[in-house]
């Protein structure tokens, strides 16, 4: 196994580039990925990994993750200490990173099934919270409009392996995915903290259904509210205004899977 001691290696460049940049990893089509457990997921996932980086500590500590890992063939490098901390953007670095290649995520959903849409989230632990929930809970997957990366380093951690099982179809136009869904029979409806909205739990959510949840920040787009069959809300009780965006999918998810 070879060894990388600088930091300035080029390898190690390409990984910290892919780490910091989403347009980097849109170009290149692959991303990067630190953790030994979320890069044995990724590999027994059947990701393809190209590149993977050890400490000599993680070789011995997390053998049974790196075996895995080693497994598939992908080209490995011992690095040291200080080349882990260049690496890593968390406090305690593991010492095991991978770069992997993006998956082919689908392009068309089914009309049977249930999704949430998530429309420009911008925290990155936001969105892999959801995605964790959305495997936990069976969803059909999640649309993904704007925002953040699914492939940032942060969402990917949050998501702990979920992100690269579901399914997940990105969309830089929610609205005309949302009108093709309802002329192919689905539901959609437009989440939305507001009283007039129909309570979560008195609506139909047979067959396939589509339930958008908005921006931290804005909420939901008038546009994507615009072309929704109607709204709904989750009732609250209490003097806060809205839901955490990652709280409020999860319990839309829940309701739609219940």
């Amino acid at each position: 196994m070879e060894k990388i001691t600088a930091r300035t290696n080029e390898k190690i460049k390409y990984a910290v580039r892919l780490g910091e940049s989403a347009s980097f990893r849109k170009e290149n089509g692959e991303f990067f990925l630190e953790g030994a457990r979320l890069c044995s997921d990724a590999a027994k996932t059947g990701i393809v990994i190209r590149q993977a980086f050890f400490t000599s500590a993680a070789l011995e500590k997390y053998s049974g993750y790196i075996e895995s890992i080693v497994s598939t063939g992908c080209i490995c490098f011992e690095i040291s200490t200080d080349v882990a901390k260049k690496l890593s953007d968390t406090e305690n670095p593991q010492g095991v990173f991978c770069v992997c290649k993006m998956r082919e995520l689908p392009s068309e959903i089914d009309s049977d099934g249930k999704y949430l849409a998530l429309e420009n989230l911008q925290d990155p632990s936001n969105l892999g919270a959801v995605c964790r929930t959305a495997e936990a809970l069976g969803l059909s997957g999640l649309i993904v409009s704007g925002g953040c990366d699914i492939y940032n380093p942060k969402a990917l951690r949050a998501a702990m392996g979920s992100s690269l099982r579901i399914s997940l179809t990105e969309t830089k136009e929610l609205t005309t995915l949302l009108k093709e869904a309802e002329k192919n029979g689905m539901k959609t409806y437009a989440s939305v903290p507001r009283s007039d909205a129909a309570d979560i739990r008195r609506v139909s959510l047979d067959g396939g259904v589509i339930i958008c949840v908005g921006n931290e920040g804005s909420g939901l787009s008038d546009e994507a509210v615009g072309v929704c069959s109607s709204t709904v809300t989750i009732p609250m009780l209490g003097r806060a205004e809205s839901f955490n965006a990652s709280a409020a999918a999860s319990i839309l998810a829940w309701e739609l899977m219940r």
